[in-house]
């Protein structure tokens, strides 16, 4: 077992020697001027290479007797100097630098070693700490949910209230826009800008307590509201509220989480924003009756809008409860708090040492990387073909994931449902349907996105979204007096829920997080979330008019027909990241574009000669890996980390 267990570091350690043999192909160096600015091009390209390796694992090849003295050091410097904690920091250090192979440490004890075990057997087998921390983590979901679909109901009554509900007028109707798109607009240009510096000053949990509490003040505030311009202003602080919230709170989950439970926890806030936006469904129904009681404008509308600030107070009662996250204190040189909070998160102090140093090894990892031409990095994003790739990718999805349509239903359902002839009670109740199977069918995404993979999925529902949206627009055209009418509009919206839940619901954040290289992924992922709420925003703000100017039937064959551009901007531009290790999506994302176009291309073609001419003969093509990239042969054989979700 020894030996193995030798032979076995011996390898990686020259794996990870094999991530510093990135080589170009072209352009060898060469005498004179051009040469040298040439190679120097080069030089730079490998270093991110090699330092986005290293933040992959910082403590590949190390021996155990030099894990265990950086260990030790670390705890030392931590002020940890009780025998208890420095042997926890030496232990510890050497299960993280063996990527948790455990079995052949003898100074563990059965319970240490049963412990570090069931994160695998048992992985929802935690100190009910950290479950406190997935509570909060599920209520701000929901939070968000509810504040992105109470509007749905109470806009049907407030809009007459505030004389902006005339369907024939143009200044209404982007009236009617503009207040409800009010916190995307927010979002996009202030609110996910705020999440660092808010971050930095307040901490994770100080960040979840002032965005909730932002968040209830202003849904209390629109309950107040007695003019349209007075809801825009409440709404739009609401979005002070939802950037940071919906930045910080996967983020928090993620760092107080082990390893193997990070993957399910971010998809656990798509599944929940659904749960929330389903709840946001039920409240507007439950305050429907709620009679005025001669309050001024009426009262029922009102109790929407305040209700998302309930579970919003919750969080903000609760969130102190749970400790904060280790890694943030890291950032504030902070040791003793960050082992004391991550002691509350694990079962044994071992383990607690294992991932605090593993969290400060590889913060000084990112630390060397960031610092590398940080100043360029943003330029990076378009000059190397690596980074412009994965930021075409990204932001296809991204933009896909608002103009497949799914928000135009999530805000405006019970407007649809009551322009199609359903009473306001059955446009309510049909709204909640929606709702409910936007939730349900959310859960089979923890199985599908690593099954099916990411490309597939969206390949399979682009269509199918395009298809259901169709068949909603036309039913319109159905005779009103038939019953057929409101069934088949009723149809294709549940249809559409059905196939846009596992696909474009989960897989943008999901490919945005793991598709850009580790040094400059906090800027991809600003830039991928302030696309999708830019977009979110355009397209609230438009919908009432588009509706007016292009009938219901040509509004949804509008976004019926970008669902069609958007199976072919992922068949030709989206390479697939499943299961791929970092090395594998440099080689993807590396290739020229037109290549990534053409396999695509044969691709739609092979499946034509296999599935509809069934040609049995007929072979897939190639995935294209650049060229210019070189490897060790043993690079991708010996990273066993394959699932991409733990790495978001």
């Amino acid at each position: 077992m020894t030996e193995q267990h030798q032979e076995k570091k011996e390898r990686r350690s020259e794996s990870v020697g094999s991530h510093a043999e990135y080589e170009h192909a072209e352009g060898a160096p060469q005498t004179g001027s051009s040469s040298s600015n040439e190679n120097l091009g080069h030089t730079t390209t490998s270093q991110r290479q090699q330092a986005s390796s290293k933040l992959a694992n910082p403590l590949a090849g190390m021996s155990n007797d030099q894990l265990a003295k950086l260990g030790e050091e670390y705890a030392r410097k931590a002020g940890l100097t009780g025998e208890d904690d420095l042997r926890a920091f030496r232990l510890g250090a050497i299960v993280a630098g063996n990527d948790n192979k455990h079995d052949t440490i003898s100074e563990l004890t059965a319970a240490e070693k049963e412990a570090i075990d069931r994160e695998t057997t048992h992985k929802w087998s935690n100190p009910s700490m950290l479950y406190w921390v997935i509570v909060i983590c599920s209520l701000c979901a929901a939070v968000q949910g509810m504040d992105e679909t109470v509007v749905n109901g109470g806009q049907s009554f407030y809009k007459v209230q505030f004389g902006i509900g005339d369907k024939d007028s143009q200044r209404d109707s982007w009236l009617l826009g503009l207040v409800n798109s009010a916190p995307y607009l927010c979002c996009a240009f202030i609110g996910c800008w705020l999440t660092d510096p808010m971050n930095k000053i307040f901490g994770r949990r100080g960040t979840v307590f002032v965005s909730c509490l932002i968040s209830a003040v202003a849904c209390f505030w629109q309950a107040f509201t007695n003019t349209w311009w007075h809801m825009f202003i409440a709404r739009f602080v609401l979005g002070l509220g939802i950037g940071p919230k919906s930045a910080t709170t996967p983020i928090f989950a993620a760092e107080c989480a082990p390893p193997k439970l990070r993957g399910a926890l971010v998809m656990q806030w798509q599944m929940w924003t659904a749960f929330g936006i389903m709840i946001g469904y039920v409240a507007d129904l439950a305050f429907y009756f709620v009679p005025d009681h001669g309050i001024q404008l009426g009262l029922n509308w009102r109790l929407m809008m305040g209700s998302a600030g309930l579970p919003a107070v919750i969080v903000c009662c609760l969130v102190y409860l749970t400790p904060e996250s280790p890694r943030w204190y890291l950032t504030k040189e902070r040791h003793m708090d960050a082992f004391k909070s991550v002691c509350k998160l694990r079962h044994e102090k071992v383990q607690a040492a294992r991932d605090l140093f593993y969290m400060y090894t590889l913060l000084q990892a990112e630390k060397s990387a960031m610092n590398m031409g940080s100043s360029n990095r943003l330029k990076e994003i378009v000059t190397v073909r690596r980074n412009r790739n994965a930021m075409v990718a990204s932001e296809i999805v991204m933009f896909m994931q608002q103009f497949c349509g799914v928000n135009v239903i999530a805000y405006y359902s019970s407007e649809i449902f009551l322009g199609a002839g359903f009473s306001e009670v059955s446009a309510l109740s049909a709204s909640l349907g929606f709702g409910i199977i936007n939730f349900l069918f959310a859960l089979p995404a923890f199985y599908t996105i690593d099954t099916f993979g990411r490309r597939n999925l969206l390949l399979t529902t682009f269509p199918l979204m395009s298809l259901f949206l169709f068949f909603t627009g036309f039913s319109f055209w159905i005779p009103e007096d038939s019953t057929a009418h409101i069934a088949c509009i009723a149809l294709g919206i549940y249809l559409f829920g059905m196939v846009y839940s596992p696909g474009e619901g989960p897989v943008p954040f999901t490919y945005s997080a793991e598709a850009y290289p580790l040094y400059i992924r906090p800027i991809g992922m600003s830039l991928a979330t302030a696309t999708t709420w830019f977009f979110n925003f355009l397209l609230s703000v438009t919908w009432p008019s588009l509706q007016q100017a292009f009938t219901p039937q040509g509004a949804f064959s509008w976004y019926a027909a970008w669902n069609i551009v958007g199976f072919f901007a992922v068949l030709f531009f989206v390479p697939e990241t499943k299961e791929k290790t970092l090395e594998e999506l440099d080689s993807v994302f590396s290739v020229p574009l037109h290549a990534q176009f053409k396999y695509g291309l044969e691709s739609l073609f092979y499946f034509v000669r296999r599935y509809v001419m069934f040609q049995k003969s007929a072979t897939p093509p190639v995935v294209p890996h650049s060229e210019e990239i070189h490897y060790h042969e043993k690079t991708f054989m010996e990273e066993r980390e394959r699932d991409a979700t733990r790495r978001v």
